[in-house]
């Protein structure tokens, strides 16, 4: 089996290298999703629409850039292994507040320094995880590692679906301190890159580092732009989709928990394949693949009625998404220069978040608008317009499939 050959082929460090960056991108995502679920009795605790609950989204991720530049710099200086110690707590940490809000300004508060702590994961924990793993497998290990992102959503909604009638949306976000105790792990088992103890002999200044980021100044634009489109793919896709199904069919907890979870188990098997179909078909061709197939399936996944077609379709669209997903960790570090490894490719990834960032919003005001509360038309558009996007902005870019990631400087 390909899933056991790729593992057994790594050392014991670089096993527990990948584990704790999976595991601590599977939480921050866990984290964040809790929110996508508790909308509706957020709306009802506060006396607030939908679309004004979405504005804590909003925030989270307009924020992520601040936190993806502040831990970026971070790794890049002190190490990616403290660093992501630093920002697991962080994040755990705010989510903890966010349970006690005794306001909604304050749970706004909450979110928002959570979006800090969220955006600096993705960027330092890919970093750590391809400069310390083999080239060989790259593409596995990409769609493997993204989709830690589609776990931690199975998560929430596993709990949600089970324990939300009993603790509410408060002991939701109490449950979500819980990823503080994975530093535990990362400080007994994991070393720091390679790659990074290397480059730092001799250490860079400031100035180089300032240096190496505006003469990339293109390639940092284009990375933005790539991140956008495919941002916009994602939570276009899956934040306001629970609503969905509370808001305009009636489904139950339970209910909604269970066709999440159906989900995102196509969404787990979509990255890991597609990223491994990604070292033969190359980085671009599977994206764009990927991205396009996704339009037939709207009708399945927006507009059926029962749960079994939903389930089917939620299934089929995250497959899909979350496949050009799964090659992006691999694809974004390929292509970013050795010496700012540890802050462009998050950064990128957060200012196209920051993008982004009100596309929920923006969804659940047009169909307050225009379709009497109704999600399912204007879903349907969102996947037409982001997903054809993302096929164009992949297609015009370049791909380095293979190169070396084994240094810093």
């Amino acid at each position: 089996m390909e899933f056991v050959q790729h593992f057994r082929r790594l050392t014991p460090v670089q096993r527990n290298t990948f584990v704790a960056c999976f595991l601590g991108w599977t939480l921050d995502a866990f984290d964040f999703f809790i929110l996508v679920f508790c909308v509706s009795a957020l709306a009802a605790q506060f006396h607030l629409k939908a679309s004004e609950v979405l504005e804590a989204n909003f925030l989270t991720l307009a924020m992520r850039p601040v936190g993806a530049f502040l831990f970026g710099l971070m790794a890049d200086k002190f190490g990616r292994r403290p660093t992501l110690m630093v920002d697991i707590i962080a994040y755990s940490v705010f989510e903890l507040g966010s349970a006690f809000a005794p306001s909604f300004k304050v749970f706004l508060l909450m979110r928002a320094l959570f979006g800090i702590a969220m955006g600096g994961e993705w960027g330092v924990g890919a970093a750590l995880a391809f400069e310390t793993l083999p080239a060989e497998g790259r593409g596995f290990f990409s769609g493997l590692l993204q989709e830690g992102y589609a776990l931690g959503y199975l998560i929430a909604a596993a709990i949600y679906g089970t324990l939300f009638t009993f603790v509410g949306w408060r002991g939701m976000f109490v449950i979500g301190a819980m990823p503080a105790f994975l530093v535990i792990y990362i400080r007994s088992k994991v070393e720091e890159s390679p790659a990074w103890l290397q480059g730092q002999r001799p250490r860079k200044t400031e100035g180089r580092l300032w240096r190496d980021i505006l003469s990339n100044a293109g390639l940092f634009l284009f990375l933005v732009a790539l991140m956008f489109a495919f941002t916009s793919l994602s939570h276009g896709t899956q934040d306001v989709y629970p609503t969905f199904l509370q808001k305009n069919l009636q489904f139950t907890p339970r209910t909604v928990g269970f066709v999440a979870i159906v989900y995102n188990l196509g969404a787990l098997l979509g990255g890991v394949l597609f990223g491994a179909w990604s070292e033969r078909l190359g980085r671009r061709r599977t994206i764009v693949i990927a991205a396009l197939l996704t339009i037939p399936v709207i009708p399945l996944w927006a507009f059926s009625h029962s749960v079994p077609m939903l389930a089917m379709g939620g299934f089929a669209m995250q497959f899909l998404v979350q496949g050009a997903w799964g090659v992006i960790p691999a694809h974004l570090n390929e292509l970013s220069p050795p010496a700012v490894r540890g802050t462009l490719p998050g950064l990128a990834y957060q200012l196209g978040n920051l993008l982004s960032s009100r596309n929920s919003v923006i969804q659940a005001k047009s169909a307050e608008a225009y379709y009497g509360g109704g999600y399912a038309p204007v879903l349907g558009w969102t996947v037409v317009i982001v997903a054809s996007l993302v096929a164009i902005v992949t297609w015009l870019g370049g791909e380095r499939r293979g190169v070396d990631l084994s240094r810093t400087g």
